[in-house]
């Protein structure tokens, strides 16, 4: 079965604050090498939210040389999930890099004050040391991710753990030779059209209230 979240959930109740950060990397790799499939972002912020109040939902995505993510990236702000956006990095050695780690960590640190539970949509066990260290700080910490793809230690850390595989029906969508557009909605959020670039990463900004 299914773990859901939910307010009948005791660690959950309809006034908590919500933050939603989105590996999507770790996400894509994962419904890839198990499935096939890929991500259905939207019923993922719905399941984590839970019908708490939804303040930030943040996708951390890269950018390949081909550009070829350019719709999905529309897809997800479409759905009101906000964007932070990188090139991918090629060394001269011919090495590739493309992980958000630091920058999720940063954003889950730098807001968590307005926050009462985090949500890290990631099962890569790098992020133990920000599970323990906003639990430190009093928040609720929750991870929603493919369990087979997961760290143990991870799930063991975190306040609650949601396996997306224990329903693919609903958090898998298509399969890799079809368009990778998230389906179905999560809270409704207004979106500022609006792109700033820094250090060639792109922040998409969106109405909050926090």
């Amino acid at each position: 079965m299914l773990k859901k979240n939910n307010n009948r959930n005791p660690l959950k109740h309809p006034e908590q604050r919500v933050g939603v950060f989105i590996d999507v990397q770790n996400m894509y790799y994962s419904a890839k090498n198990l499935y096939n499939k890929k991500v259905n972002f939207g019923n993922i912020v719905s399941e984590a939210v839970a019908g708490r109040k939804l303040i930030r939902a943040i996708a951390y995505v890269v950018r390949t040389e081909s550009k070829d993510e350019q719709p999905f990236f529309e897809a997800l702000y479409n759905l009101g999930i906000e964007t932070r956006e990188k090139d991918l990095q090629i060394f001269s050695s011919g090495m590739k890099k493309a992980d958000w780690d630091v920058g999720l960590t940063v954003d889950a640190i730098r807001l968590s004050p307005s926050l009462d539970a985090i949500v890290i949509v990631s099962g890569d066990g790098d992020y133990i040391p920000l599970v323990e260290y906003l639990q430190s700080t009093g928040k609720q910490v929750e991870v929603a991710a493919f369990g087979d793809t997961s760290s143990a230690k991870l799930i063991e850390s975190v306040d609650d753990f949601i396996d997306l595989g224990k329903d693919k029906e609903k958090f898998l969508i298509g399969t890799l030779n079809t368009p990778p557009y998230p389906q179905s909605a999560p809270a409704k959020r207004q979106v500022e059209r609006k792109n700033v670039r820094t250090n060639n990463t792109t922040y998409k900004k969106i109405n909050k209230n926090y």
